[in-house]
């Protein structure tokens, strides 16, 4: 029997200046995307520790994760569901290590610059200004709402 399963992911959402701190990939080899520093869960991985994670590798930035946004369900296109845990956090310091090799390029935007990039169809998917959004409205929730282990 096949179990249905959620493809488990976490995106940071960091704000410094007005600006907010995006990778730019391309998912698939397909067309170029922008997105929040964001990616799997790994097995034995607490979902804080993915996103810090996520962020060193796509972005290299040490970043204080602050807040919860909370979970976000989508479905792709494909048919996968993703449950992506939102968090919000600030930067710290520029770790100047090398940037995992799918991310063209890491960018600060304003939140003019984004909803451009929303209108012409490049973010990754539709919870990239979603999570921004919440942010913004001060949607947050305390980090001790995630119970792990």
């Amino acid at each position: 029997m096949n179990r249905w399963q959620p493809h488990v992911t976490v995106a940071t959402v960091v704000e410094r200046a007005g600006r907010f701190l995006m990778v730019e990939e391309r998912p698939d080899g397909g067309e170029t995307r922008f997105n929040q520093p964001a990616g799997h869960l790994e097995p034995g991985e607490r979902i804080r520790e993915a996103a810090l994670r996520e962020l060193r590798e796509e972005t290299a930035w040490q970043v204080g994760i602050t807040d919860y946004l909370g979970m976000y369900v989508y479905e792709a296109p494909s048919g996968a569901t993703f449950h992506s845990h939102g968090f919000f956090g600030m930067a710290l310091a520029h770790l100047g290590t090398p940037l995992d090799s799918d991310i063209l390029g890491v960018h600060w935007l304003t939140l003019e610059e984004l909803e451009a990039l929303e209108r012409a169809g490049q973010l990754r998917s539709p919870l990239v200004m979603r999570r921004v959004r919440d942010a913004l409205a001060g949607k947050f929730y305390p980090m001790d709402v995630i119970h792990e282990r």
